[in-house]
């Protein structure tokens, strides 16, 4: 759970350390909290330099030496084996001294040191060697407005987050989401600071707008017993690239590599609210619609990572008319899956029974971000909230369309249940008197 995160969808000004104590006692227990940048190296110890000679070396045919300005007495004398080093560059250079740390967490420090009989006093930069990102194609080229002898650290500015690693007992799929803590922690907050008013933020879907048109795809739940509920939509004009830094920074501060913007987004909602969702790339849709079905045993099934499974007739699937595309609330399949030439996705947000999935889980030993909230249990009311809320980043990104009405099959409506709470027994249990008006106040914030 990111700090940064908590603090988009909640007010409040606690430091890192408060925040910690506070979701602890309140039962969600932080197990760990770990400090995250978006860069690796400490960049202060770089300089920004310019390469004022450039030849190839006389004993290495796909070696250069150069001699790069750093705005020191002389100029330093640098051994390179980049394609794209040349003369009149503004590069990063790590002197003698500096170290340097990989996004894989790799570190090594720079030395002085003979290649093939030169001396080379320090090294010139590429994105994936100080962690600034994953090219290694040759070295970083900079704009010429930066001058020579700054820090490194003028060039980029790196996110900074803190990250609550929080023991989560099985009960709890409400907190399973930056929103459920986030929820929980205004609770604890407005309870032992009356005077204070907290504002609980629902991640926005104001920019939500679709064409009210049919579908041009059927969608058919086949055993309602396990999904309760299947939500879709169709976005058109679609284009896949890298997502923006708010979405990539984010999610790389909780530990997920980024994919795609789309592939993101789905993630991105996933965390921020608790509901898995699923693109589909709908032209590879051959039959029109979509059945949420068990099939026959022994049916073959092809997963993401192109591995293939035997599914029963007890696993769910997600089918184009008898194919499967999809195992429900666990894995996508390799051939439906979004891929850089996918224009069009049918998006999907569901609600599949705990156990079936927690059944399917198990038994093929497929585990994801997926599967685990969805074998704890999602909040069926908010199945078409997380749908356009995805839509609404989606439209964001790109200049794509929804070119069809929300496609809502809920079968057998959940009947709000009213329970009858004894207060005399919460007392007895806690060992405390609590003032039944204070009561209702918390459960009316939970």
């Amino acid at each position: 759970i990111s700090y940064k995160w908590l603090q988009n969808l909640l007010d409040f000004n606690l430091s890192i350390e408060n925040t910690s104590d506070l979701l602890t006692d309140i039962g969600l227990e932080v197990e760990k909290t770990n400090k995250y940048s978006s860069i690796t190296t400490d960049l202060s110890q770089l300089v920004i330099g310019e390469v004022v000679e450039c030849f190839k070396h006389p004993n290495a045919d796909r070696l250069k030496v150069t001699k790069v300005n750093v705005g020191l007495k002389s100029n330093l004398i640098i051994v390179c084996g980049a394609p794209n080093v040349d003369v009149f560059q503004k590069v990063i250079v790590a002197p003698v001294g500096a170290v340097l740390k990989t996004r894989l967490n790799e570190s090594f420090k720079i030395k002085k040191s003979k290649i093939r009989g030169i001396e080379s006093h320090g090294m010139i930069c590429a994105e994936d060697e100080i962690g600034v990102g994953s090219n290694h194609d040759g070295i970083i080229v900079l704009k010429n407005k930066f001058k020579i002898g700054d820090s490194a650290s003028k060039v980029y500015k790196p996110y900074n987050d803190d990250v609550f690693e929080i023991g989560l007992t099985p009960n709890r799929c409400d907190a399973i989401s930056h929103y459920g803590v986030a929820r929980d922690l205004k609770a604890a907050l407005s309870y032992r600071n009356e005077s204070s008013e907290y504002e609980l933020i629902l991640p926005s879907i104001s920019n939500f707008t679709n064409l009210r048109l049919a579908p041009k795809i059927l969608v058919n739940i086949i055993d309602s017993k396990l999904c309760n509920r299947f939500c879709g939509i169709i976005i058109k004009n679609i284009k896949i690239k890298p997502s923006s830094d708010k979405i990539k920074n984010k999610l790389n501060a909780i530990g997920l590599k980024s994919i795609n913007n789309i592939v993101d987004i789905t993630n991105y909602v996933m965390h921020e609210i608790g509901q898995p969702l699923h693109a589909y790339d709908l032209e590879k849709i051959k039959s029109g619609k979509i059945e949420i079905k068990t099939l026959n045993k022994k049916t073959k099934f092809i997963t993401l990572d192109s591995e293939e499974i035997i599914v029963d007739n007890d696993d769910l699937m997600i089918c184009d008319g008898d194919i499967p595309m999809c195992l429900a609330g666990i894995y996508g399949g390799e051939h439906y899956s979004v891929s850089n030439e996918t224009k069009t996705i049918f998006l999907e947000s569901a609600f599949f029974n705990p156990v079936s999935i927690r059944k399917s889980s198990k038994k093929h030993n497929i585990n994801t971000d997926s599967s685990y909230r969805f074998e704890r249990g999602v909040d069926i009311d908010m199945v078409e909230y997380a749908l356009k809320r995805a839509a609404a980043l989606i439209l964001e990104d790109c200049d794509c369309e929804i070119i069809c009405d929300v496609i809502d099959e809920y079968p057998n409506k959940n009947q709000e249940k009213e329970i009858v709470l004894n207060f005399d027994k919460i007392n007895s249990l806690i060992g405390y008197d609590i003032d039944k008006l204070k009561v209702k106040s918390i459960l009316n914030l939970l």
